[in-house]
């Protein structure tokens, strides 16, 4: 995941800025981030499951084509809801941010064919997961014109 190139997309983010969609504040979003990543190299640990006929399909349209994440898809964590802030401020979720990609890279470096926990389409590899963060990553990025 290129950390540099998000890194400097988030830098003008701001705990003003307005969501073009959805309920998320910035800093919701940076956490929201900061959790996907630590969910796919395994610093969160989900149960494992085998993903029904529905969950396959929407990974397949997902991550091996070329659309876009929906406007309005919901968390599979979360649905609703925002989730407690962690972090005492937007600046500090986004420094977390940057350390947990550092984390995701270090972690598939060392361990190319580990498979984790996707909370909706069950275990993916690294070339899946890279795959499902672009898209993640640039949906939400764009959610505050990012």
């Amino acid at each position: 995941m290129e950390r540099k190139s998000i890194e400097s997309r988030i830098a003008g983010l701001t705990k003003d800025t307005l969501a073009q969609f959805g309920i998320m504040t910035p800093q919701h979003m940076v956490e929201h981030l900061t959790l996907t990543v630590k969910i796919s190299y395994g610093r969160i640990k989900l149960p494992e499951f085998e993903p029904n006929e529905k969950q396959l399909a929407q990974k397949q349209a997902l991550i091996n084509s070329d659309i876009k994440f929906p406007i309005g898809i919901k968390a599979p964590v979360i649905g609703d809801k925002l989730l407690d802030l962690r972090y005492e401020n937007l600046e500090t979720a986004k420094t977390e941010l940057v350390k947990s990609i550092d984390d995701y890279n270090q972690h598939f470096s060392e361990f190319q064919n580990d498979q984790t926990i996707h909370p909706r389409f069950g275990k993916l590899n690294y070339e899946e997961w890279e795959r499902f963060h672009k898209k993640h990553f640039q949906h939400h990025l764009s959610q505050f014109g990012l």
